[in-house]
């Protein structure tokens, strides 16, 4: 049987509850953390203001996405669109869907603003955002308030060299608002087998210049401030102060420990990675929730232990891979979403391609994070590996 739009609108009437902005504000005042909110109009509607907690689902995606933003049907949802009429529709379909307790908000956003309400307005995006963040703002966990976040973010990162490369180049397409690189190296032809931040026609530049070039080249959205000097006592807090987050991405042990103690005494969260000719490993050392460097490794290992890439070699696409788990680990720092690589290290071996994951535990006796910490300054160890504290992979 055909049924005009007056017909459909009276069915979805007869079918679906409303609500007046007074009652939707009472719910959400008395119980506003059990209730889901969400609203139908378009993404660009939604932009320009909306309900505070509000999901955007628009009218179109409805079936599709309803399930991600409220996976159990029993739950309270309260549908609202511009004027009252999409809102109505949608609860209807998800009544059919089998959402039991829905509702639709009569008026919609036009009346619960004019009534002069609270609302707010997300970060308002350029047409040119739009198109780059495009299939981020398809992801639930991410969408344009998870790419805010990511906007607004500052990570550092120790190095722009194996590791420091391929980490950079993934958050500044992302969206990183804020990128530090320190590295007081030059560009030389050796790095190029690895180090794709950089090129032969930089070969001699300042490390962390080519970085800017390369970086501010692919994402104009991206500040990058670069620090060209070495790591040491002095200038880490200096440093890593204004920063979110640090990525360590050195290769001598200096540095490594030095960074360490600096997040653990500042709290700041840490994505460590580390490379051996055709073996890498990665995790997150996060003061607040996990065990630290040291819980590892106590001590650095004595001068000639441990051999840099310089001297022992190192497979061209492994600090890709593990930058990128980095890169990852970061964004997912950002944006507070899934599980982090706390308490959890990675181990990539890639003659085998075989993937390890070993599980890390907060030591009690940690000298630097334990029950009765022992150090409690930076210190300067002695030079390792040939190499001075700062230089990268």
């Amino acid at each position: 049987m055909k049924r005009t739009w007056i017909q459909l609108l009276e069915e979805a009437r007869a079918a679906v509850p409303e609500v007046t902005i007074d009652q939707a504000r009472s719910r959400l005042e008395g119980n506003g953390g059990a209730i889901h909110l969400i609203d139908v109009r378009e993404r660009e509607e939604y932009r320009e203001g909306h309900l505070e907690n509000a999901v955007s689902v628009p009218r179109g995606f409805l079936e599709m996405r309803i399930e991600e933003a409220v996976p159990d049907r029993d739950a309270a949802v309260i549908a609202y669109c511009q004027g009252g009429t999409r809102s109505l529709i949608a609860a209807r379909i998800l009544r059919d869907m089998g959402y039991s307790n829905v509702v639709s908000m009569a008026g919609g956003f036009g009346a619960w603003k004019g009534a002069g309400y609270r609302w707010v307005a997300d970060r308002q995006f350029g047409p040119d955002q739009i198109q780059r963040y495009s299939r981020h703002f398809l992801l639930p966990e991410v969408g344009e308030v998870g790419q805010a976040k990511l906007l607004d973010a500052r990570v550092l990162l120790i190095g722009a060299g194996g590791l420091g490369s391929p980490t950079a180049y993934y958050l500044a397409a992302a969206g990183v608002g804020t990128l530090g690189i320190v590295d007081d190296d030059v560009v030389d032809r050796s790095n190029l087998q690895r180090q794709i931040l950089h090129n032969e026609e930089r070969v001699g530049m300042a490390k962390v210049e080519s970085a800017r070039l390369t970086l501010e080249g692919l994402n104009p959205d991206v500040k990058v401030v670069g620090y060209r000097e070495r790591v040491n006592s002095e200038n880490i807090m200096r440093l890593i102060a204004d920063y979110d987050i640090i990525v360590d991405g050195c290769d001598n042990f200096p540095t490594r420990y030095l960074v360490n103690d600096a997040c653990v005494f500042t709290g700041k969260t840490n994505i460590h990675g580390s490379i051996f000719q055709f073996e890498g490993q990665t995790t997150v050392f996060k003061p607040s929730e996990g065990p630290c460097y040291r819980c590892l490794f106590p001590e650095p290992p004595p001068p000639g232990a441990a051999p840099s890439c310089a001297e022992a070699g190192v497979l061209g696409v492994l600090p890709g891979l593990i930058g990128c788990v980095q890169a990852v680990e970061t964004v997912k720092q950002i944006l507070g979403v899934g599980r982090s690589l706390v308490g959890r290290l990675l181990h990539f071996d890639t003659l085998s391609m075989e993937i390890r994951q070993m599980r890390l535990r907060k030591d009690p006796e940690c000298p630097v994070c334990g029950e009765q910490p022992t150090i409690r300054e930076l210190i300067d160890y002695e030079e390792f590996c040939g190499l001075r504290a700062g230089h990268t992979a």
